[in-house]
């Protein structure tokens, strides 16, 4: 089959199989990849003028992680007591409370596999953020960690997650999917969860109801058909979800920082090509036919190239990250207030849109 009747096949909504994606991805002129992807994302969004981003904050609960990711600067081990930290509660009312002050609404919740706190620890602290702070959504924890405290807590994940929803769990971020194969996966993080593990929990997760997202890191040691395959996992994986609960809201791609690193020490370089990001926006888009959102990662790759992404197949410039502690200890510098993310965007020749994690629109005023 030609790259034409495989545009042709895409843009009349059909869904392109394995071999046509990789086709694509290996042949496909970056400029004609871009513009299908283009054309898709127009006919997908209810608004094709509009990006939206958000406000939010990254808080790290902890950064004990007994996973042995490579790829992450940030963690420390159990024993090592003069790095090792849990945020306390006063430490999160100060976040908050500064989110707050610039027109946040949610926190994004991650640390590690820690081996001493069970779910009783999360359910506790869900409780008294939500009641401190009801207004603020708890987009928390990652489809690892949640597998990772069911089985210190003795329990199944369904009961897992059900429990922290009771608790005040609101949406379930896509960490830790790295890429979808094991072969990679042992490579990268020998300790996390296998990806049988990562889709089933996700699964249960949208069985619930849960709001999710789905992620990729690349730009390792992965090849050009791992990272295919994995866009397969995801679209599978969202097909296979109830009707009428949210599933996957959207996909976000982003290059593996390598500065400090493991991985670095071995030899591991990113590919940190603005084509190999564009090409990578595109065909996520042109293969996830059945999520609506993919945002362009502005932290990794820096603001031109996510505005091109935004012509290449995303819709959203993900949040302006008022705290984010890994991908930057790894070596990502870039930065953006409320001002430079919706000039950012309008430069781009689209209309900026504040958002809340369910990609409503809000119109709260923020302080850049």
């Amino acid at each position: 089959m030609d790259l034409d009747r495989i545009y042709d096949h895409a843009l009349s909504g059909g869904a392109v199989d394995f071999d046509q994606a990789c086709m694509l991805y290996d042949r496909a002129p970056t400029a004609e990849l871009a513009a299908v992807a283009d054309r898709i994302r127009r006919r997908r969004v209810p608004d094709p003028q509009v990006v939206t981003w958000q406000i939010d904050r990254n808080v790290n609960i902890t950064n004990v992680c007994i996973s042995g990711c490579r790829f992450c600067n940030f963690h420390c081990k159990p024993h090592q007591n003069d790095k090792a930290f849990v945020t306390t509660l006063d430490e999160y009312c100060q976040k908050i409370e500064r989110m707050l002050e610039l027109g946040g609404d949610q926190l994004l919740l991650q640390g590690g596999l820690h081996p001493g706190l069970k779910i009783d620890y999360y359910e506790g602290l869900f409780r008294e953020l939500k009641r401190l702070y009801p207004g603020v959504r708890l987009h928390a924890l990652g489809a690892p960690e949640v597998a990772h405290i069911a089985r210190i807590s003795g329990l199944g994940v369904e009961e897992t997650l059900g429990r922290l929803i009771e608790a005040g769990l609101d949406s379930l971020p896509g960490a830790g999917a790295e890429i979808l194969d094991d072969r990679v996966r042992k490579i990268l993080s020998p300790g996390k969860p296998d990806t049988a593990s990562w889709l089933e929990t996700m699964s249960i997760a949208h069985r619930l109801g849960l709001a999710t997202s789905a992620t990729m890191m690349y730009g390792h040691v992965e090849n050009p058909a791992e990272r295919i395959k994995h866009l397969f996992r995801i679209r599978e994986l969202q097909a296979g979800c109830p009707e009428g609960k949210p599933g996957f809201l959207a996909f976000i791609p982003w290059v593996f920082r390598s500065t400090g690193t493991e991985l670095e020490k071995t030899g591991v370089r990113p590919d940190m090509s603005p084509t190999a990001y564009i090409r990578l926006i595109a065909i996520s888009r042109i293969v996830l036919d059945n999520i609506r959102n993919i945002q362009a990662s502005w932290l990794t790759v820096g603001k031109q190239v996510a505005q091109v992404a935004l012509h290449s197949g995303a819709n959203d410039m993900g949040s302006i990250m008022i705290e984010e502690n890994v991908v930057s200890s790894a070596g990502a510098e870039n930065s953006f207030d409320a001002d430079g993310i919706c000039r950012a965007i309008r430069q781009a020749g689209f209309t900026p849109r504040l958002r809340d994690q369910l990609y409503r629109y809000r119109d709260t005023e923020v302080i850049a």
